[in-house]
């Protein structure tokens, strides 16, 4: 089954969930602010996606950081953010078992959920 990782009141996820449904795709929702959630995930979808593609760098929790917190930024670093604020993770990250999207796309969606919309 599809997991839905994210933050249940977001607007993105809010359009994750309208599409999945309207496509009557099955899916378990993870609230990934649950402790250690994002944390233990970290090293696979980072291994899967990227730090790169997994910092969410236009979000209100990335410019709330300190200027220090945002300067000089690897991947060790935004690993450590991301595990401190997961609010910093794109959302949603949605892992098809095969495929790790992150973000909202319907078209990507689509194309990776092929299977499940029959």
């Amino acid at each position: 089954m599809l997991k839905v990782y994210g933050i249940k009141n977001c607007d993105t996820m809010k359009k994750a969930f309208a599409w999945l449904e309207a496509n009557a795709v099955a899916y378990e929702f993870i609230d990934y602010k649950q402790p250690d959630v994002a944390q233990h995930h970290l090293p696979d979808w980072n291994r899967r996606a990227g730090w790169q593609r997994l910092l969410n760098t236009n979000g209100m929790m990335w410019k709330r950081l300190s200027d220090e917190e945002r300067v000089d930024v690897d991947e060790a670093k935004a690993l450590a953010l991301m595990a401190d604020y997961p609010t910093l993770i794109k959302r949603p990250v949605a892992d098809t078992g095969s495929d790790l999207l992150v973000g909202f796309e319907p078209e990507r969606y689509e194309k990776a959920l092929k299977r499940e919309l029959g």
